[in-house]
């Protein structure tokens, strides 16, 4: 049985919560981390955690939404079901203009999930080496989500302690990470779905779900060269290694 690390199951999405997750369990993935954007959606992740045994979660305010208010005292609520501080990081691909600001709320709340002793979900897009040069600055460790770099960089993350969230990207005819995780070990990945977005081959272009996440496992299992079984025991492995579930 699988793990999504990484999906937004809102309301806003999704019409009925409940659906989403039993074609999760009916398709092998019976635990799910949902990743909070910014206060609201936080909000709707305590709710989500306290509601579901199989949902955990991971609050935070993304880069993309670094000008919006956020109460920081949110993270009173890291528990056994909070797992973590995310989504995070740095954006200059849409939101390039709010750089000073977004690496200040990088740096707070890196500062914070260290100090609290909780890992984080990073996300960072067309700002690579000020990610890394940050996160070399804190003693954190946590999951790259969506990691569409390159082998060296990769290298990079894996010997800082982080792991990689591969998606349905990896699927994609013209996407050239396959190359990359050739050369890395499945004990260095972890698996998500970011759902709503980035359905895998054969739902390209539909909306996604855990459920579709077996894709993404079949895929990895194909470029590692071990069954699924075996890489379900992996990604969950390393799942616990850096989160406390």
């Amino acid at each position: 049985m699988f793990t999504d690390s990484h999906c937004h199951i809102f309301k806003e999405y999704y019409e009925n919560i409940d659906e989403i997750i039993n074609n999760a369990k009916n398709n092998g993935v019976n635990r799910l981390i949902v990743a909070a954007d910014n206060y609201n959606s936080s909000l709707e992740v305590l709710e989500l955690v306290s509601k579901y045994d199989d949902i955990y979660g991971a609050i935070g305010l993304h880069p993309e939404n670094a000008l919006e208010e956020f109460d920081y005292s949110i993270f009173s609520n890291i528990s056994n079901k909070i797992i973590a501080i995310g989504e995070i990081g740095l954006d200059y691909y849409y939101t390039k203009e709010t750089k000073e600001k977004q690496i200040e709320i990088l740096r707070k709340q890196l500062s914070i999930a260290e100090k609290l002793k909780v890992p984080v979900v990073i996300h960072s897009r067309e700002a690579t080496k000020d990610t890394i040069d940050i996160l070399k600055e804190y003693n954190v460790k946590g999951i790259i989500h969506s990691f569409s770099g390159s082998l060296e960089t990769a290298k990079i993350y894996v010997k800082m302690g982080y792991k990689l969230g591969i998606n349905g990207v990896v699927t994609f005819k013209n996407c050239n990470l396959k190359e990359v995780y050739k050369y890395l070990s499945p004990e260095n990945i972890v698996l998500e779905t970011d759902s709503p977005y980035l359905a895998p081959v054969p739902y390209r272009g539909k909306r996604n779900e855990p459920a579709y996440m077996i894709e993404v496992a079949k895929f990895m299992a194909d470029i590692f060269n071990i069954s699924l079984e075996e890489l379900a025991k992996i990604s969950n492995k390393n799942i616990s290694e850096i989160f406390d579930i």
